[in-house]
């Protein structure tokens, strides 16, 4: 299945709804032109729901912290939203999940921006 992107706010922040895999090519192109734009619309504020990603691979952990990086580069914030188990596995592997601001339950995380 293709990666699939929307987004909505809520209050101040930018909750970015992802569905799909996010892969080599199109999928983390997506990502990378979907956090582009929120921070080209001045959105610093951004909480990426990964509830209905089923499959990340290396170059999609790369546009996360790609994505992580640009937007604290832009003295913005980025959590993430309901990862799925194997998202979860993959990201205390690879050591980012203690980079990454992680969070179960939409309205609080909405409550942990600044």
């Amino acid at each position: 299945m293709a990666l699939y992107a929307t987004y909505r706010d809520v209050g101040q922040v930018t909750v970015v709804d992802f569905g799909g895999k996010i892969t080599l090519g199109d999928g983390s192109a997506l990502l990378r032109k979907t956090v582009r734009l929120l921070l080209d619309e001045n959105r610093k504020k951004i909480l990426i729901n990964l509830a209905d990603v089923d499959y990340i691979d290396s170059s999609g952990i790369g546009e996360l912290v790609h994505a992580y990086t640009s937007v604290q580069n832009r003295e913005g914030e980025l959590k993430l939203l309901h990862l799925t188990r194997k998202v979860r596995d993959l990201l205390q592997i690879t050591k980012l999940y203690t980079v990454f601001d992680v969070h179960t339950e939409e309205a609080a995380a909405v409550r942990s921006f600044r």
